[in-house]
């Protein structure tokens, strides 16, 4: 009835909502039940639960698909990976999230796939690896690294090479990238950070256009019993709710913050792809500097996670699976929506008491 097609921040506040009846609820309600009434979609709540409909009817319609939601982004990635025939090559970049590398090296060497790591911005090495490929696993910007991926390219030379392509949309977001759209098979999700956008969600998600690959993915999901809880679900529709809004703040907070770092001499070099809400930059005084500087911030909290409406750092190479081309001293921050001029203000202050 409205004549065009909807923005994606319209389809954010308005998806997955029940039908208008009088009296009836303006938000899905939390359905807390293990048992529900046969005849329907599911019987069980292993296979499937009312609130879960709502939060995959948002996702799939930002992204163009059909969203499962998982227990965890690992859950998700996880149930894709099985999808993989055994012995097959996968190809990933050597900077990713660690959760997704140390399944694929667990699994190589198992015997179960055969790992290719690549640089996932030479575009040319990506298509050369993809010969012979079942799946191509892009991170696009990548975690820590933030570098950029040719996704179209990469999935045209994938397609061709008879390989599926899954993009890793957490930092992107729709609102910033679409992959399905760029010839993208699957899309992924850690739902836990900017979809959800609070900090209080475990939570992940696979999107795709394709049914039965969707299929294929529901059972493994109702099989593996990786399923999210309905508090899970809800929570995270009503942080979608807001998605548009808090990136919108998060994204020009860091993109005045990258301005700044950049022409900071306390600071080597400041990366930033262009858009979302992540930056790496990494400290001239070194990687104990850059620890200490983590920890005493006072606006800008010192956490692993991202996403979130507050700002968060870590020095990356803290963890021990880190590859060691990232840079000792790299910290990846995590901009939020707090006042631009109160995060440069508690930058500045730990900059200065560790250089």
């Amino acid at each position: 009835m409205h004549g065009h097609e909807l923005s994606p921040s319209t389809i954010a506040v308005g998806a997955g909502r029940p039908d208008r009846v009088p009296g009836g609820p303006l938000n899905a309600p939390i359905t807390l039940a293990s048992a529900l009434v046969p005849g329907g979609g599911s019987e069980y709540g292993r296979q499937g639960n009312p609130t879960w409909d709502s939060f995959e009817a948002v996702l799939g319609a930002l992204e163009g698909g059909r969203a499962l939601a998982f227990s965890s982004g690992v859950a998700a990635s996880a149930a894709l990976f099985d999808l993989v025939p055994i012995g097959a090559a996968v190809v990933a970049p050597r900077h990713a999230y660690y959760g997704t590398i140390a399944q694929l090296v667990e699994r190589d060497r198992r015997g179960q796939v055969e790992l290719r790591l690549v640089d996932i911005d030479d575009t040319e090495q990506v298509i050369t690896a993809c010969q012979g490929a079942a799946l191509v696993w892009i991170e696009s910007p990548t975690n820590p690294a933030l570098e950029i991926a040719d996704i179209a390219a990469i999935a045209r030379a994938a397609t061709q090479a008879g390989a599926a392509v899954a993009v890793d949309n957490t930092f992107a977001t729709p609102l910033r990238q679409k992959p399905l759209e760029l010839g993208a098979d699957f899309v992924v999700h850690s739902a836990s950070k900017l979809l959800s956008g609070h900090s209080d969600v475990i939570l992940g998600a696979i999107v795709t256009d394709d049914d039965r690959a969707f299929a294929a993915l529901e059972k493994r999901r109702t099989v593996l019993g990786a399923i999210p809880g309905a508090m899970e679900t809800w929570l995270a529709v009503r942080g979608m709710r807001t998605l548009h809004v808090r990136l919108d703040r998060a994204e020009a907070n860091a993109v005045e913050l990258h301005r700044r770092l950049s022409a900071s001499r306390h600071v080597t070099y400041s990366r930033y792809p262009g858009f979302g809400t992540i930056i790496a930059f990494e400290v001239a005084a070194g990687p104990a500097a850059a620890q200490k500087m983590t920890e005493q911030s006072d606006v800008i909290t010192y956490a692993t996670s991202l996403g979130g409406v507050e700002s968060t750092w870590e020095r990356r190479r803290r963890h021990p699976g880190e590859p060691e081309s990232v840079p000792e001293g790299l910290i990846r921050l995590s901009v939020g929506i707090e006042d631009v001029e109160d995060l440069w203000i508690d930058i500045q202050n730990v900059l200065a008491a560790v250089s």
